[in-house]
């Protein structure tokens, strides 16, 4: 269970990625039912420490505060990314060798490569720096098209906003989705970004003030009926190809694999949250049947419906 973080800030720390871990785990929600973790900032060298932009940070806590950490993070760091200090990479393969979470944001990634984390893993990083990690670190397996990779307890992600994709996926995947929810609607963002979709799209969109928004709104409250391509591209007053295109351009996905992802996703709720039945769930999301929801709870979760439930219910199982 997720308890425990520790940040290591290294020289040139990105201000926004070190915010992003500071967000998410190091606020107290508990006032309005969400987690309050145990968090705390380090360093190597306790101190004064250089931002990316110029202006300085004071640590005071060294590397000793993720000797028991339940997960470590490195944000990014530096323009280049050089050497890192020993210490913060045995600080890195010790956490992950006693099963702690080890987790980068942008360019922290360089970090848990020079660590050996990465070696035979998927992994990805901001799309710019994609090719020197690949160099960095030949034996990884570099995408660089997508948010965050979660693999062995390595979690990996894009620049900026991608890591708060990735740490709300490591809540949700901890702690369960109704608190991912809480954290994610107090930091008023999107609670589910799926993170197999695109870090960015080559064609901008339209200009026309048109988005999908409001049908994406409308098939999150409409999972329950058979949404087909057709269907939607009508909705949306689209030819299937436009719709398609423009899908994927606001969400970085298809329709089939988002839908299936916010079915999943409310499929984790009604499971936490109420005693329903097992088969019926699955009729509420839309999956149809227990089998099609287990098999995504697979493919997606690496458990079962039931498995989740003894996790994370409040409620009495009922299936």
């Amino acid at each position: 269970m997720l308890h425990s973080v520790a940040v290591i800030v290294l020289p040139g720390v990105a201000p926004f990625e070190l915010g992003v871990a500071c967000e998410v785990f190091g606020i107290d929600r508990s006032d309005t039912g969400g987690p309050r973790f145990d968090f705390t900032v380090c360093t190597p060298e306790p101190g004064v420490v250089a931002s990316k932009t110029g202006f300085a940070l004071v640590i005071d806590r060294g590397l000793e505060a993720t000797r028991e950490a339940d997960l470590v993070v490195v944000p990014a760091y530096g323009e280049l990314p050089g050497p890192v200090p020993e210490p913060v990479l045995e600080a890195l393969r010790d956490a992950h060798a006693r099963g702690a979470w080890v987790m980068s944001i942008c360019s922290g990634a360089f970090a848990l490569g020079e660590a050996g984390l990465l070696d035979g893993r998927r992994c990805t990083t901001h799309w710019m720096h994609a090719a020197n990690l690949q160099l960095q670190t030949p034996s990884a397996r570099v995408d660089p098209d997508v948010l965050f990779v979660d693999e062995d307890r390595v979690i990996t992600s894009a620049g900026t906003a991608a890591g708060i994709d990735a740490a709300l996926h490591l809540v949700r995947r901890e702690l369960g989705a109704a608190t991912a929810a809480n954290i994610a609607r107090r930091m008023v963002v999107p609670p589910q970004r799926d993170g197999g979709q695109a870090q960015y799209v080559d064609t901008p969109l339209p200009c026309d003030g048109d988005t999908l928004a409001p049908l994406l709104t409308w098939i999150v409250e409409n999972l329950d009926t058979e949404l087909t391509i057709p269907d939607l591209a009508g909705r949306a007053l689209m030819s299937e190809r436009t719709f398609a295109r423009r899908f994927r351009a606001e969400t970085g996905t298809t329709p089939a694999a988002w839908i299936a992802r916010q079915r999943v996703v409310r499929a984790q709720e009604l499971l936490e949250q109420t005693s329903i039945g097992i088969d019926e769930i699955a009729r509420l999301v839309g999956f149809g049947t227990a089998a099609v929801l287990r098999h995504h709870f697979a493919r997606t979760l690496s458990t079962s419906p039931q498995a989740y439930r003894r996790t994370f219910s409040c409620e009495p199982a009922n299936a």
